[in-house]
């Protein structure tokens, strides 16, 4: 069997493949690992997909899920013709057209809605795909030209980037693989197992070599159980956390003094403040016990004491709450204090994407608003703006949406009102899409697009400083076609006759990183690594406006805020109702990744069915046993699921399991029902584990 690693092009141009061979490509969903991927290729069908050995930060190595990327693409559900809507909204009843036909209606359509007012027209999209290409390139040259309304892409990670940003100067920190040689890592806010796969394995490897691996998270995940300690504090009190462990270091004096007279700025104020935040006040804010607030703060301090490295792997989990941001921003103060930074498996990391070089401008092309300046609608409060009538404090009322990437009726918070906007006879929807999700069921078209195996694209990072290429390894199945091609013939009926248009998907991944990356090295392997020093701040250089970690930002406080972090409590602080005792959580499943593989049966076979986890102190108080059909709710509407009774659960604390598609729920619903559309403190997040809530047993299990 003859095996070779080709580009591919005469099978993504449709022709006879009848050999068998490897193709390199990227993952392209919302992970930090971001893996480089090896397809392999028989007689033009994909047999399987493996991660790629030659590439060091994917070792050969993939997660259950997109091991299975063959099934999901294979899928007999997978849209391959255009589908107009015959039915009821909701009801997800449609018959195939042509895309001569879909695309014509559409163009009619969306131009007869531009000429009264363009910011009408709304696009909803967020990292469905993470890639360069196939995300905004040539969708937002589409809109920027249409002039439609902007889309504020807020539903994941922006409370703890503009928490980084204001600290650190970007989304910034230590490399990945340097956590290897940490003798203590602090994963905070992670399920690393489940959601940082190739993370997991440096930290095991530190283990290994007599680390301390310590996680921070109100839920007993897999990654909590394999560490040497667990910190089962209350969701939204991280920065009070944060400011407790800084109080230690300042009692105890474990603080480099030349770092922070270098290289900080505010330091004195920051004092102040964490002076204020003594183990004790933080043990009740965060329903921990006190000792292990001061034992935490030891192991961090000794680092400094001992010159050892100290790692923190910041994820997003405690910025999905009113005061994501701050808390944030505390965490971030902390590597400075012990001069972790000096050494490069110390330090912190969030995200790594703001080292990538990506040319947004040549890839989306703002010149194409000719001097417009369209109004921002924020994607986490879809439903509330679905329902705003026209007003001039809001602008017009969206008559369009354009999804794609994106599956909002189950994502988005409080879907209850995403629902009713969805369902507005007058609201026209097109959904690009792979499957027929529950936004899918709304659409009025729904339009094929390809996966991952089929078209070009590149990709940077957050979890890791490499850049992929990823390749088509088959030809779209059916009629799909990439989001490119959709977004080109749907500009070219509307008369967009501008030359960038005409741009191919090969010429915008190059596009992409401009001159920045050699483009060459991707074709040749796949990928490239950045060139970056080991030790990115070890004599300062941090890029905020002074140069330094900025303990207190002007431009926060020029925003009216304060400008030191503080613990900023939640909207529903947890035991502050006795209407709503719980507070709820609702980190993904370890089988799905966000709302995509739920429709996989394989993996939905092994995570079995949505689960809201209580422990059993909870449970008792309400006659609840594992099985129990229980009614979960709030002020904003209610969710029947399956209980499970389980120590991964915090007493006061439950743990809805997602992102499970809505008609899989028992009443057609999820946990987003629940969720509520405030925003957090910085970056105008969500705050879904903000949510306060009652549980009620409905029926006992017979298991």
């Amino acid at each position: 069997m003859h095996i070779t690693l080709t580009n591919l092009t005469e099978a993504a141009a449709g022709q006879p493949d009848l050999t068998t061979r490897q193709v390199r490509g990227a993952c392209p969903h919302d992970c930090p690992d971001t893996c480089s991927l090896l397809t392999t290729v028989e007689n033009g069908i994909a047999t399987r997909v493996q991660g790629n050995p030659d590439h060091p930060q994917t070792g050969g190595v993939l997660c259950n899920k997109v091991s299975r990327y063959t099934e999901r693409t294979y899928h007999p559900e997978r849209l391959l013709t255009p589908m107009k809507r015959t039915g009821p909204k909701g009801s997800g009843q449609f018959e195939s057209v042509s895309w001569d036909a879909a695309l014509s209606d559409i163009a009619t359509r969306l131009q007869a809605i531009a000429a009264r007012n363009p910011e009408a027209i709304l696009p909803y999209s967020y990292a469905g795909t993470m890639g360069q290409v196939q995300g905004e390139s040539m969708a937002g040259r589409f809109f920027n030209r249409l002039g439609a309304s902007f889309l504020d892409r807020t539903i994941c990670a922006t409370a703890g980037s503009e928490g980084l940003t204001q600290t650190l100067g970007g989304k910034v920190g230590m490399r990945v693989e340097f956590f290897a040689q940490a003798k203590l890592i602090i994963i905070w806010g992670s399920n690393a197992i489940g959601s940082n796969l190739h993370f997991w394995r440096y930290a095991q490897q530190a283990k290994r070599d007599g680390a301390k691996l310590i996680c921070i998270d109100p839920r007993k995940s897999e990654t909590a159980e394999k560490c040497q300690e667990h910190i089962a504090l209350l969701p939204g009190t991280d920065a009070a956390l944060a400011l407790a462990l800084m109080h230690e270091l300042i009692k105890h004096d474990w603080l480099d003094h030349d770092y922070i007279a270098q290289h900080t700025l505010g330091w004195d104020a920051l004092r102040e403040r964490a002076l204020q935040w003594s183990p004790e006040r933080a043990a009740q804010v965060c329903g921990v016990p006190v000792e292990q607030i001061r034992s935490l703060a030891y192991d961090y301090g000794q680092c400094f004491v001992n010159q050892q490295p100290a790692a923190i792997r910041l994820n997003y989990g405690m910025q999905r709450v009113r005061g994501g941001g701050n808390a944030a921003r505390a965490v971030a103060c902390l590597p400075a204090l012990i001069g972790a930074w000096r050494q490069r498996a110390g330090g912190m990391l969030l995200s790594s994407s703001g080292l990538f070089p990506v040319d947004k401008a040549a890839l989306q092309r703002p010149e194409l608003l000719a001097g417009r300046s369209p109004r921002t609608i924020n994607m986490s409060t879809l439903g509330d703006d679905l329902l705003r009538p026209s007003s001039p404090d809001f602008g017009p009322q969206v008559e369009a949406l354009i999804v794609y990437n994106s599956n909002p009726v189950a994502v988005a918070p409080e879907s209850g009102k995403v629902v009713q906007g969805f369902a507005r006879e007058d609201l026209f929807t097109v959904v690009l899409e792979h499957f027929q999700t529950d936004t899918a069921d709304y659409a009025d078209y729904l339009l094929p697009a390809t996966t991952q195996l089929e078209h070009w694209d590149v990709h940077s990072a957050y979890g890791h400083t490499d850049a992929l290429l990823n390749r088509p390894a088959i030809a779209p199945l059916g009629q799909a076609k990439p989001n490119t091609q959709i977004f080109r013939e749907l500009a070219a009926r509307m008369g967009f006759n501008e030359p960038c248009f005409a741009d191919d998907d090969e010429t915008l991944c190059r596009a992409a990183y401009g001159d920045k990356i050699d483009f060459q090295q991707l074709l040749d392997q796949g990928f490239a690594t950045l060139k970056l020093p080991d030790a990115p701040f070890a004599n300062g250089g941090f890029p905020t406006p002074s140069g330094k970690c900025e303990f207190f930002s002007a431009r926060v406080a020029a925003m009216g805020l304060d400008g030191l972090p503080d613990h900023v409590a939640n909207y529903e602080v947890p035991g502050s109702s006795k209407e709503f005792p719980l507070a709820m959580i609702s980190p993904p499943a370890r089988n799905f990744l966000n709302s995509s593989f739920v429709n996989v049966k394989s993996l939905r076979d092994i995570e079995g069915e949505p689960v809201l986890e209580i422990h059993e102190q909870d449970a008792a108080a309400r006659g609840i046993v594992s099985g129990s059909i229980v009614k979960v709710f709030n002020q904003r509407g209610e969710y029947r699921v399956k209980a499970q009774v389980s120590k991964r659960a915090r007493p006061g604390v439950v743990n809805s399991l997602g992102i499970w598609w809505r008609k899989l729920g028992l009443d057609g619903t999820n946990v987003n029902q629940l969720t509520s559309q405030q925003l957090t403190d910085l970056g105008r997040g969500p705050v879904f584990y903000d949510c306060l809530v009652e549980v009620q047993a409905e029926t006992p299990s017979n298991m």
